[in-house]
Order: C-alpha cells, then structure tokens, then sequence
C-alpha cells in the first residue's frame, strides 16, 4: 500500500552542500532584556571566530560561493551552542541572523535547521530569525515569501537595523515580521535629542497598530534606556546591560535606569 503522507521538500544541491566550509567559526550570545519581567526575552547568536575572534574575522571569508553553506552552518552553529551554553534552562529565545539572499526555497532551506532542532531537543517555536534590511534585496517578494513561510511554521521573525537601510518603510509596509530591532543610530543620544525621540516614539506606536514587538538594540548609556523606556520601549539590548558572551549566556540582573545610572 503506497503511503499518502507528505513528504519534506527535496534539499537542494545548495542544501546538500551545507556542510562545506573550509573556515571554522563559533558564537556568543547577547541577551536581549524584557524589561518588564527583568528576564531575558531571547539571546540573539553572534559569529565569531573559533577562539573568540571578531565577527569580522569570520565575514570576511564569506564569498558568494561559500554564502549558502555558512548561512545553514550558522544555524546549526546557533542552536547547538545555544543548547550547550544551556538555553533550554530557561524561556528565553534563540535569535539567529540569516541572509535572505542565500534561502533559494524557504521549506526546503530550512530541512537542516530542523533536523539540528530535534538532534538538540530544541522547541522550534523558540527559535527567531532575523535579517537585517542593510543589506540590498534583490528580491523582496523573494524575502516577503521567507518571512511569511517561517510564520506559518511557527518561527518568530524578525527586521534588524530597521531604519538604517535600503527600504525602511516601505519594506515593512510589504510584509510584517513579528519584531523590529531599532536601529543602534536611532538609539544614540536618545536622550538628548527631541527628533530622535519622536521618531522612535511614533514607530513604537506604528508597530503596536501593526501588533510588532520593538526591541532596542545598541544600547549604551543610562540615558538611553530611561528615554526608550519613557516611550515604552519593552525590549532592551545593549552594552549597558551585557556584552556578547563567548560561548556563554550572559548573567543580568534585573536592569532598571536606577541601577544602570549607580553603576554608570
């Protein structure tokens, strides 16, 4: 009797070649704060070179013929570090960048991920994947398929570096991810600067219209953090409250401005 159950995307030749990278590389992780609970929300996973060397180290040695292969090991390397580093303990969320340009089929592109999510015992509806709209899109429609293909599969998705890109607006108003991450620019002097603030302000109150989380990132000063905060700002991540931990998920206590400004 031939069997009627669906069967998963066939892996393309860029899928099967996953593995074949001929540079090694490793994570740290960042957490990203819910302010509210005093917990963290997620930890977003960052490439780093297998000793701890910069990201650069490692981005430099991505070419167009290596990118497919390190985007599907940059996952696995997320979620198998991530589970080591002992992410499972607790609910925070894995947030892992992915370069858009480099998923040719969103549900076959996506076999590897899973298949490294149940080898770890890894909820897949922890994970988060974000993409930054720095970098150019050849096709939008392209990405706006990835982020509604990783929705209907449970996945949080996310735009980073939003309002320091190609497309600002206009991209968001093509699709909606669940997240924006602010970008650092916006963020800097937040404090002191009116049109700062009220741009930060009015997009905080587009996206809870839009039902989006906004998170802050690149967050460095008391200031800034009392401002985002004022404006209410839910999700924090920064050098203020931790630095990128090698291979390690950073430990912060519950961050308030007080606190920030005592040990500023």
């Amino acid at each position: 009797m031939t069997s009627t159950a669906p069967k998963a995307p066939v892996p393309c030749q860029g899928c099967r070649d996953g593995d074949a990278l001929d540079f090694d590389f490793s994570m740290a992780f960042q957490p990203i704060m819910d302010m509210e609970s005093g917990r963290p929300f997620a930890y977003e996973a960052l490439v780093r070179g297998p000793s701890g060397e910069s990201a650069w180290s490692v981005l430099s040695q991505v070419t167009e013929e290596n990118r497919y292969a390190f985007d599907q090991q940059c996952r696995v390397k997320a979620i198998e570090t991530a589970t080591r580093a002992g992410i499972l303990d607790g609910p925070a969320r894995l947030s892992i960048n992915f370069l858009p340009n480099a998923v040719y089929s969103p549900l076959a592109c996506i076999q590897l991920t899973l298949k490294t999510a149940a080898a770890n015992g890894f909820p897949t509806e922890r994970l988060i994947f974000e993409f930054t709209e720095n970098e150019q899109m050849a096709d939008p429609a392209h990405v706006a398929n990835i982020v509604a293909s990783y929705q209907k599969m449970g996945f949080g998705t996310a735009l980073d570096d939003f309002g320091a890109g190609h497309a600002g607006l206009n991209l968001l108003a093509r699709f909606q991810t669940d997240i924006i991450k602010l970008d650092m620019e916006l963020i800097r002097g937040l404090d002191e600067s009116l049109p700062r603030r009220t741009i930060v302000a009015g997009v905080v109150r587009m996206c809870a219209e839009l039902g989006i989380e906004v998170i802050a990132e690149g967050v460095e000063t008391p200031g800034e953090l009392a401002a985002l905060r004022a404006i209410g700002v839910r999700y924090i991540q920064g050098y203020l409250l931790a630095r990128p931990g090698f291979e390690t998920l950073p430990i912060v206590e519950r961050p308030t401005p007080q606190r920030a400004a005592a040990a500023g």
